[in-house]
């Protein structure tokens, strides 16, 4: 039988989590543009899934609540995952026939909880299944973190510390937490977050090895990128204003924006405040789902 979770019609399907950057500091900048990062990470149950199955010949198809903000014929970072995956193992000799794959699009797209490098990621494991290949770890690395800062921690799906570029990782044995999701359906320009940034040589995150209590923890932490989002995108205050009027124990922006999250003492609250908040906000994105624990994420 199928996996519950499973695309139906697809020999294989993938999760794609969203990425939530619990907390992130950004602690210095290369010569080449990218920005040096400290960030905490996790990934939540909700998020996007991946199809993939045999074709005669190469197919992308979409379907989901935000599929129409992206073009099944365009270059994305799926058919980029495939066609890079599918050149490297040519030179190994592997066979990569083509193949149908198919996106679920249930995440905002640039909403700053990495839908897209999660997409990528998914598609990197599933194809590998698919195809009955291999690549030494390395290159498989190489692979993601070509095809941006976000696919390597993607690709481990489970919480994590990531630092640098977003190449450095670093494995947390964090515990399942209740959360939700939100955002006003409002974009935010990343470079121009990180341009608003009044300083890019900030203090690494301050995180206990094994705290007591994570919900405090990340309470004690922070985002730097958050004030210059809330300047350049209000809605976000408004977002976070929203979610700190419910049970919430921590609320704070992921990424660049515009998503929120909150923490929740029990997944009962998280699903309490995201039925009232939907009622306030019909126009909004809202879900109320888990984080993943240590051992539920990507192979």
């Amino acid at each position: 039988m199928p996996a519950p979770d499973s695309l139906p019609g697809f020999a294989v399907s993938e999760q794609a989590p969203a990425k939530i950057n619990l907390a992130l500091a950004v602690t210095g900048q290369r010569e080449d543009g990218y920005h040096l990062l400290d960030s905490l990470v996790t990934f939540t149950a909700f998020g996007d899934r991946i199809g993939l199955t045999p074709a005669a010949e190469d197919r992308f198809t979409l379907s989901g609540r935000f599929a129409e903000a992206l073009s099944s014929d365009g270059d994305n970072l799926v058919t980029r995952a495939r066609d890079r995956l599918r050149a490297a193992l040519a030179r190994t000799g592997q066979a990569a026939p083509p193949v149908h794959i198919h996106l679920e699009k249930n995440l905002p797209i640039a909403s700053g909880i990495g839908g897209g490098s999660a997409d990528a990621a998914a598609t990197l494991r599933g194809l590998l299944l698919l195809w009955q290949a291999s690549l030494p770890t390395e290159e498989r690395d190489a692979i993601a973190i070509g095809l941006g800062a976000d696919v390597p921690m993607c690709l481990a799906g489970r919480p994590l510390i990531a630092r640098g570029v977003g190449e450095d990782i670093t494995p947390v044995a964090m515990p399942a937490l209740a959360m939700v999701l939100a955002n006003p359906l409002v974009g935010v320009s990343t470079p121009a977050v990180f341009k608003a940034l009044s300083s890019k040589h900030n203090p690494p995150l301050a995180l206990c090895a094994k705290p007591a209590d994570w919900i405090d923890a990340i309470g004690d932490l922070r985002n730097d990128l958050e004030p210059p989002a809330r300047q350049l995108c209000p809605e976000i205050s408004m977002v976070a204003q929203s979610l700190a009027a419910t049970e919430a124990r921590v609320v704070r922006m992921s990424g660049s924006g515009a998503t929120c999250f909150a923490l929740y003492p029990s997944h009962e609250a998280a699903g309490t405040a995201a039925a009232l908040l939907s009622e306030r906000h019909p126009n909004w994105f809202l879900a109320a789902t888990s984080t993943l624990g240590e051992t539920d994420g990507a192979p």
